[in-house]
């Protein structure tokens, strides 16, 4: 079934002195317009890797990307990307960070409604007041929200989030995340997610996409969820859905950690085996 967003057999290798070595493979995944998908896993099961190569910013290796239609074939506005760290410049203002995509996306309009444009977004994540702030004065939470402001303000047809809240304390990141969802709701954006937060996951998302360990990630499992949108917390978590849900992908995670740990030690025992074959070897010459 073709997707607003698809991603076909999407794979990455990347080439080594020992070789080469795959690191994501066979990825299928489609995605409806304005569907908000998270992709959940270990660290370095290969998360960021599809994430980057949809936001072109990584080379495909095998396979394609195509949004509306139109396969990418590197970074463009209408992708927009929110990094774990904002990645401002420091000594820019908040308005003036949100104003460098801005000025490169909407060239033709005025002055003015460029200001109003990124003046705008800045407001909805609630640094109406900060606007004039460098991004070296701000808060950890205050740079993240500059960096959802700047991804929104381009207008994009899908926004990418790599761990988003992930070094933030608690409190904000659950105020982030509602006034993420409170935007993606009004400007109806298809949305990408990697966490390996499960909660967070299933607050945010309409489905979560399980991923394989690596080397050789795909697809393991994909979980559809019932909650209703907009989301409240509370109701989200007294659904009688919830904790069977977030057993289920628990119970995944803790399978992929038993599958690692025997392929840990399967290797160990053969480097063993053909370390004591290359010695008696070694002792019969």
């Amino acid at each position: 079934m073709r997707g607003y967003v698809e991603m076909f057999r999407l794979g990455k290798t990347y080439d080594t002195h020992k070789g080469p070595v795959v690191i994501v493979e066979e990825f299928d995944l489609n995605l409806e317009q304005g569907e908000y998908v998270a992709l959940l896993g270990h660290s370095g099961c290969g998360k960021s890797t599809v994430l980057t190569m949809v936001a072109g910013l990584n080379p495909i290796t095998t396979g394609g990307v195509a949004i509306d239609g139109r396969e990418i074939d590197g970074p463009g506005p209408d992708r927009g990307v929110v990094f774990q760290s904002p990645c401002l410049m420091p000594w820019m203002t908040a308005l003036e960070n949100v104003m460098l995509g801005v000025n490169q996306v909407y060239r033709s309009a005025t002055k003015r409604d460029r200001i109003d444009l990124a003046s705008y977004y800045l407001n909805l994540v609630g640094l109406g007041g900060s606007l004039q702030k460098r991004a070296k004065d701000l808060s950890q939470g205050m740079q993240q929200r500059v960096g959802i402001a700047r991804a929104f303000a381009l207008k994009p047809k899908m926004l990418l989030l790599d761990e988003p809240f992930g070094m933030l304390d608690s409190l904000t990141r659950m105020e982030l995340q509602e006034i993420l969802l409170e935007i993606l709701i009004r400007d109806k954006v298809t949305t990408v997610m990697v966490t390996h937060d499960v909660d967070e996951a299933l607050f945010m998302s309409d489905r979560v996409v399980m991923m394989t360990n690596g080397p050789r990630a795909r697809v393991g499992a994909i979980f559809s969820l019932p909650f209703d949108r907009p989301r409240v917390r509370a109701d989200v978590l007294d659904h009688p859905e919830y904790y069977e849900y977030r057993g289920k992908m628990i119970q995944f995670l803790e399978e992929q950690d038993h599958r690692k740990l025997k392929a840990d030690a399967d290797a160990r025992e053969s480097a063993k085996q053909k370390e004591e074959e290359e010695s008696k070897m070694a002792q019969a010459v």
